[in-house]
């Protein structure tokens, strides 16, 4: 049996339901009292939500909704407590939306899931998300805290001086997209290094089969979670392998996408995420990702509800190379050439990176434009532009078509 983070990972389902009725009604409670629940909870007395049954009854919070609501005197939308310096990061995902971050113990609960892939103490990590602006890079280095590892902010790009910053410092563990390591693996091989890396923690990408059994033959055991700038850590695998476990900081859903309304236990809907965070309680918040909930417990021990994993999304969106597209993305590439008929985004997987392929449907104009107004919109540099004539591309209501086969794997 595998060691334990903590006595909550191996709770009886009564002591999980005993502990959710005391946990989730102060949640509401703390929510309700928010100016950005004003409305949704108005009517809710938070002391008969005690169980996911009772908590299906309530309104469904869409990340629309935290970006309509937010302001430059409300950067986070009224849905916190605190103002916005009272936080200790401010970060910003496209949109733009605004998330915050604190410092604390293991605020976004990633210490769990590191600690689930056998990192702690004497090892160094080299976190390979994001520093700028966006979460990640920070998310990642509390949870190393968490567990007593070091770490080693490599952020993003910059292969050969990650290699360099690998072999002098001799980091044990990787921290990013699934992709980059590879990156990382290959230009030290071209340069004659050997790493020291023997555990990788993934996230923002698809980890596919194929790229995991690579790294395994590499010597290195890579393990995923599913996590979110607004929610922090949602469930992660452990060495078993089998499906994703639920994190002890939150309550998941499963429902049919756009409603609130519970599937069939087993059948495939939209992720729904109840945090129990009260710095900031987001009650139903919509991910727009689809999975489904697994019977049984992990083999490893733990007890919580386990997911399959990312199956997909209930919209168009898809994530590539770790940054999220978005149709109205697209619509706004539209918009921004008045010769530009439509646009399709073609994403494909090749030699274990993700392409991305742009689908112009125009007539005329000054096509050398284009590869900017990708970069800006998208945030992405596209691997291939193509121009087609006017009445090409189908009449099928997709702008974004995502030909990458999954496996069933999660991000």
């Amino acid at each position: 049996m595998a060691r334990e983070y903590d006595t909550l990972e191996r709770r009886s389902a009564d002591e999980r339901a005993a502990a959710l009725a005391r946990a989730l009604p102060a949640q509401i409670a703390a929510a309700r009292a928010l100016p950005g629940y004003e409305k949704s909870l108005a009517d809710v007395d938070p002391a008969t939500i005690t169980d996911a049954a009772a908590l299906a009854a309530l309104p469904v919070l869409r990340k629309s909704d935290l970006g309509g609501a937010q302001s430059q005197d409300e950067p986070f939308g009224g849905y916190t407590p605190r103002a916005a310096s009272e936080f200790d990061q401010i970060f910003q995902s496209p949109g733009p939306l605004y998330e915050p971050g604190m410092t604390g113990h293991d605020w976004w609960r990633l210490g769990r899931f590191l600690f689930a892939a056998g990192i702690g103490r004497g090892d160094i990590v080299q976190n390979c998300f994001g520093y700028h602006l966006v979460p990640a890079g920070l998310m990642f280095e509390n949870g190393a805290r968490a567990v007593g590892a070091a770490v080693l902010p490599g952020g993003t790009g910059q292969t050969d001086l990650q290699v360099r910053a690998a072999v002098n410092v001799g980091s044990t563990a990787y921290a990013g997209t699934p992709d980059f390591l590879k990156v990382i693996l290959d230009r030290a091989a071209e340069m004659g290094e050997t790493l020291r890396i023997a555990r990788a923690v993934v996230s923002g990408g698809a980890l596919f089969p194929s790229l995991r059994q690579e790294y395994a033959e590499r010597g290195i055991a890579c393990l995923q979670c599913y996590a979110t700038a607004d929610l922090g850590n949602v469930a992660y695998e452990s060495e078993a392998m089998e499906g994703m476990i639920t994190d002890e900081g939150v309550i998941v859903e499963i429902v049919t996408p756009g409603t609130g309304d519970p599937v069939a236990p087993g059948e495939v809907g939209e992720v729904l995420v109840t945090t129990l965070n009260s710095d900031y309680p987001l009650i139903r918040f919509a991910t727009g990702d689809l999975s489904a909930a697994m019977e049984g417990n992990s083999p490893c021990g733990r007890t919580n509800m386990r997911i399959r994993g990312w199956m997909g999304r209930a919209d168009q969106t898809a994530k590539v190379r770790g940054m999220f597209i978005r149709p109205e993305q697209v619509a706004q590439l539209v918009a921004r050439h008045s010769h530009v008929h439509r646009v399709r985004v073609i994403v494909t997987r090749e030699n274990e990176m993700d392409r991305m392929q742009v689908l112009i449907e125009a007539e005329g104009g000054d096509w050398t434009v284009y590869p900017h107004s990708i970069h800006e919109v998208l945030k992405l540099r596209a691997n291939g532009i193509e121009v087609v004539a006017p009445g090409t591309l189908p009449r099928d209501g997709m702008v974004i078509e995502d030909r990458r086969d999954y496996g069933g794997d999660a991000i």
